[in-house]
């Protein structure tokens, strides 16, 4: 397959129509092989505009989603990142492409260990633990930005406590089957809360999810 081609139109017709308009989303995208984060006998459907099965009950998600949430954050080179939920490790590809210091926690450790493969493969350098990632990474916190990739019921208190002041979360809140896509800003210690629409992701485990 050409994958190249496939990349290509997934950002013409995918997210530029939708409203993907950040010119450094646009290229993490085009440059980023996604047929990589998927297993080998799936990689017919890496560009096809819905998630795919990556073993584990887990998910790569639909690509619009994985631009938005980036496009919300908002992200700038060098800002500090805390991914929640390594998965295949695609979301992390693309916020590295961009220049991201990036920490991720993936509570699955067979996932973790198979995206960080790949990642340190395309050259991408990605600090990833096994563990709780409703509970953040105190140690290298404050955070410019901090993405959550699985759907709980609240905002992790922790999460917020570890964003720097005028940082910005996008998380999904909701049941365990359906969230409002939300971006959450810390302004003077508050949240300031924007809501940018509906969606399903795999339910965020953990001491402050389900």
């Amino acid at each position: 397959m050409d994958f190249l081609k496939l990349r290509k139109e997934m950002v013409d017709s995918q997210l530029i129509p939708r409203g993907i308009r950040d010119k450094n989303v646009l290229n993490a995208f085009l440059r980023v092989p996604r047929e990589l984060f998927v297993p080998k006998d799936l990689r017919h459907f890496a560009y096809n505009d819905s998630p795919v099965l990556i073993g584990e009950g887990q998910t790569i998600s639909q690509p619009y989603i994985v631009a938005l949430m980036t496009q919300a954050l908002n992200i700038s080179k060098n800002d500090k990142i805390l991914e929640i939920g390594t998965g295949s490790g695609y979301q992390s590809a693309i916020l590295a492409e961009m220049g991201c210091v990036l920490y991720s926690i993936e509570k699955r450790s067979e996932l973790a260990q198979r995206a960080e493969k790949v990642l340190k493969q395309l050259g991408y350098n990605v600090k990833i633990k096994v563990g709780d990632g409703t509970l953040g990474w105190q140690e290298f916190s404050p955070y410019d930005g901090i993405i959550v990739t699985a759907g709980g019921p609240t905002m992790p208190n922790s999460l917020f406590n570890q964003l720097r002041e005028e940082g910005r979360m996008v998380i999904p809140i909701g049941d365990l089957h359906y969230q409002e896509l939300t971006l959450i800003k810390k302004v003077k210690g508050k949240r300031v809360i924007e809501e940018l629409g509906g969606c399903r992701f795999v339910n965020l485990e953990g001491k402050e999810g389900w």
